[in-house]
């Protein structure tokens, strides 16, 4: 198994993030308490830009969860189109080989799904398996790798996509000035990601899939994830993440190693989510990388900002575009999100 290419779509719409940050000061205007806190919370995340689904503007035209939500699948059926035919061109392989599409995405639904209208625009073979997936959050792109390479050990002539899409400006909560909205304002940004995994008995280029693991964290529920009520999605996201990060990520990553005869010190490459800097220090920290390990991670971050689920291939791409390991080399992929839960994957170039 391997992962043939990996591409990303991104929202015409691009602002710096100091724009995005005057723009919200204005909007919540006189309810914000202390306005230098907003700032200085945009200037912890480090990003520097985002992508947004819509022009700015239009969001204040956005008054029921219904008509973000059609916004949404307008928006990610032409990021994942787009995704889509970028990965099978990088990978030089013909969309007919395609077996099953999963599907990932907590920031918007549809029925039928979106890989169901992608099917209809762009002619794909009929008999794909379809593997809509919704609730994994940050942890769903490096999950949906996993399963695609689950699917192509049973089916090794064919392969799996997945497509990521998260468009996490929607969500956003214009009447919620608690400390998790606020950070989820200056944090997260929209945009799609795409994998390819091929079957062994599909030529071509890229990393092999050794190993993959899942790890679930019990009564971790309230860490992250959504409250969802009639205004749509409620950002839950607590101080704990990177304690949870610092108390289990490297025992398990010592674990998983272990059982394919390596350690850390076998990895030469990382690809992590980019979960925001203090995810990112947590990670660093706990598994004691040296300086450089995540420059991959912190460029997306600063790029893009944190795209959920669709981030972790965004670093994927990265590495496979521009930072791609010498023939040998052992990576890590893994990401961690809502439940709480990690997923970790060993390649090899």
């Amino acid at each position: 198994m391997k992962i043939a290419s990996a591409a990303s779509a991104l929202p015409e719409h691009q602002y710096d993030q100091r724009v995005l940050l005057a723009a919200l000061r204005d909007y919540w205007g006189a309810r914000l308490d202390n306005p230098l806190f907003l700032e200085r919370l945009h200037a912890r995340v480090g990003v520097e830009t985002r992508h947004l689904a819509l022009p700015m503007e239009a969001y204040y035209d956005i008054q029921t969860w219904g008509q973000a939500n059609n916004h949404w699948i307008d928006a990610a059926l032409n990021l994942s189109e787009k995704a889509l035919t970028l990965a099978l061109q990088r990978s030089g392989l013909d969309s007919s080989r395609l077996g099953a599409i999963f599907f990932v995405s907590v920031t918007g639904i549809a029925s039928p799904s979106i890989e169901a209208r992608l099917m209809n625009r762009m002619n794909l073979p009929v008999n794909i398996k379809r593997v809509p997936i919704f609730g994994l959050g940050c942890v769903a792109g490096a999950a949906g790798v996993a399963r695609a390479a689950d699917y192509v050990r049973a089916f090794p002539d064919q392969v799996a996509a997945i497509i990521s899409v998260e468009l996490c400006s929607l969500t956003l909560q214009h009447d919620d000035l608690s400390i998790a909205n606020l950070i989820s304002s200056g944090l997260f940004g929209d945009g799609a990601g795409v994998a390819l995994v091929a079957g062994s008995e599909v030529p071509c280029d890229g990393p092999r899939v050794i190993d993959t693991r899942s790890v679930f964290y019990p009564n971790t529920e309230q860490v992250m994830g959504w409250d969802i009520s009639e205004k749509g999605f409620r950002i839950v996201l607590s101080r704990e993440v990177p304690v949870v990060v610092e108390q289990n990520l490297a025992a398990d990553v010592d674990a998983f190693l272990a059982s394919n005869n390596l350690n850390r010190a076998g990895i030469g490459n990382w690809i992590l989510h980019t979960g925001g800097p203090r995810v990112l220090e947590a990670t660093q920290a706990a598994l004691q990388l040296p300086e450089g390990a995540l420059d991959a991670s912190w460029h997306c971050l600063r790029k893009t900002g944190n795209l959920s689920s669709a981030s972790v291939l965004l670093v994927l791409e990265e590495t496979l575009l521009h930072r791609r390991p010498s023939p040998g080399t052992y990576s890590l992929m893994a990401a961690m999100g809502p439940a709480f839960c990690s997923e970790l994957l060993l390649l090899q170039w």
